[in-house]
């Protein structure tokens, strides 16, 4: 992961006409034709973790399954744990950071955003990121939207369609929109 960056843009904003801005749509750029191709055909789960690996410049793990089509915007943002499962149709606008830790189940269609516009009308085509972070054992359902700065606890589901926009403690499940706590998972 690129940290120099992170470390520069997590909690500034980053205006229109930066030159950081510019520096942060080349790389978007550059991985645009890798995303693209990764989503063109048929390709086996090692050639997808090729991909991956490409895409985000690290290593990731064999019990990684990503279903395609998958995207991002960033990709050097983005570090998988292991026995992940990403179902199709999943976007990562991974500016700000996001983190998958082991064994998180994400549902199809589900987005997963770290990357927020400035609010002032003159500055709105510049951005703010905060990272996202699915602790281990999480459960993102279909449909559903993490937004900037969210961390789901561990075990935590996230039913399908639900907008979180406040952090999700360990082992409960959350629905809506705005997504809110309905109950404490029942744990063996």
């Amino acid at each position: 992961m690129d940290y120099s960056l992170q470390s520069r843009i997590i909690g500034r904003p980053i205006y229109a006409d930066s030159e950081l801005l510019q520096e942060i749509h080349l790389v978007k750029g550059n991985n645009e034709r890798l995303v693209m191709e990764m989503n063109t055909g048929y390709h086996d789960a090692a050639e997808v973790r090729a991909y991956l690996k490409s895409i985000t410049e690290q290593a990731v793990d064999e019990t990684v399954t990503v279903s395609l089509p998958f995207y991002t915007d960033y990709g050097k943002h983005i570090t998988f744990g292991k026995q992940i499962f990403i179902n199709n149709n999943v976007s990562f606008v991974d500016l700000g950071g996001i983190t998958i830790d082991d064994h998180v189940l994400i549902g199809p269609r589900a987005s997963l955003i770290t990357v927020n516009h400035l609010e002032k009308p003159e500055d709105r085509r510049g951005l703010f990121v905060k990272p996202v972070h699915i602790k281990r054992n999480a459960w993102i359902g279909a449909g559903a939207t993490i937004l900037p700065g969210v961390t789901v606890g561990e075990n935590a589901i996230v039913a399908a369609n639900a907008t979180v926009t406040k952090d999700v403690p360990d082992d409960m499940i959350v629905a809506g929109t705005p997504a809110k706590i309905i109950r404490q998972i029942e744990m063996a």
